[in-house]
């Protein structure tokens, strides 16, 4: 099946086929291959990359620039201090502008609208590095994760844990159905993704044969898991609603009892970080271990740094593959 992702924006993985989505894996793992093997391709050689905050990250901010070091590239960051979209300048003229000086644009912040506009007017490929509705280039991590470890994903299950509205449980959804998997979202009612979501995920079920289930009933949604996901019950953003949320997702901690719940020997645990598991930060030490206990987190069955490593993996073959070089 050709087809050519040159010029691409990573927007959201409802914007790509199994297919593509497939063939950025695989490019993932051979260029992590060749990483650990000292092979350096330098395939974006004489690029620049500009990377816009408006939220701060660890993992995001590392893994694009470590991506463009290996591959020749010039990482440019941009914190919400440098840009300040709708205030000094809109997001269209500042679009306008950093498409005439750099060949790529990866944006984290608040609103999804905003790595719209961008695409829509920066005339080089824009890469969402989150948002309050996706979070992409992290769901590529997570299933490049699950298939080192069990193979393949057409036929795992993968059980979110948590706030089903937020940008992981609805990027879940999208990726891991593309991909012919089944995905649990396990949350209390109100917690549920919306309707519009759904709609678009049952159409992709229909392609591809995966399969999806919503559910408050923590044994049914977790039975026969190959993973559980989980992540942080607030949001940054949603800070004053902090109490509410910790006192309605307690029951859906994951731990030592639901990871045996799901029946399974091989079931792994995945958090995209960071993650409240101990109180070993200025925030959790007021509050402990939350979405995940120190027990689970440290286990054997934890592949949370794996795939935090991956995360640099995927977003340097997304680079790659939609800069032209490969």
């Amino acid at each position: 099946m050709p087809f050519n992702l040159k010029g691409r924006n990573l927007l959201t993985l409802l914007d790509f086929t199994p297919y593509e989505i497939d063939y950025l894996l695989k490019l993932s793992l051979k260029l992590k291959q060749d990483k650990y093997s000292g092979v350096r391709h330098r395939l974006m050689d004489g690029k620049n990359i500009a990377l816009l905050f408006e939220k701060p990250s660890t993992r995001t901010r590392c893994a694009f620039v470590v991506a463009c070091n290996d591959e020749g590239a010039f990482p440019e960051y941009l914190g919400k201090g440098d840009v300040q979209f709708g205030k000094k300048e809109s997001v269209k003229d500042t679009a306008r502008v950093l498409g005439r000086y750099f060949d790529g644009i990866e944006f984290r912040g608040f609103k999804h609208e905003t790595v719209v506009e961008l695409a829509e007017h920066a005339g080089v490929p824009v890469w969402n590095g989150l948002t309050d509705l996706y979070h992409p280039t992290q769901v590529l991590a997570d299933l490049l994760t699950l298939m080192e470890r069990f193979g393949t994903l057409k036929g795992l299950t993968l059980s979110y844990v948590g706030d089903g509205r937020n940008n992981m449980a609805r990027s879940l959804l999208i990726g891991g159905v593309k991909m012919g998997m089944t995905v649990n979202i396990v949350a209390p009612a109100d917690l549920m993704p919306d309707g519009e979501l759904m709609g678009k995920v049952k159409s992709i079920a229909a392609e591809t044969g995966g399969s999806y289930l919503l559910t408050s009933d923590i044994s049914q949604g977790v039975k026969g898991a190959h993973a559980l996901y989980t992540d942080v019950w607030v949001s940054m953003g949603e800070e004053d609603q902090w109490n509410e949320r910790v006192a309605k997702l307690m029951p859906y901690q994951v731990n030592a009892q639901m990871m045996a719940m799901t029946g399974r020997e091989d079931t792994v645990f995945l958090h995209c970080l960071p993650a409240f598991h101990n109180n070993e930060t200025d925030l959790s030490k007021e509050c402990g271990a939350l979405e995940v206990t120190e027990e689970v987190f440290e286990s054997s069955a934890s592949l949370v740094f794996d795939q935090a490593e991956n995360r640099m993996h995927t977003i340097k073959a997304v680079m790659v593959a939609t800069l032209g070089n490969q």
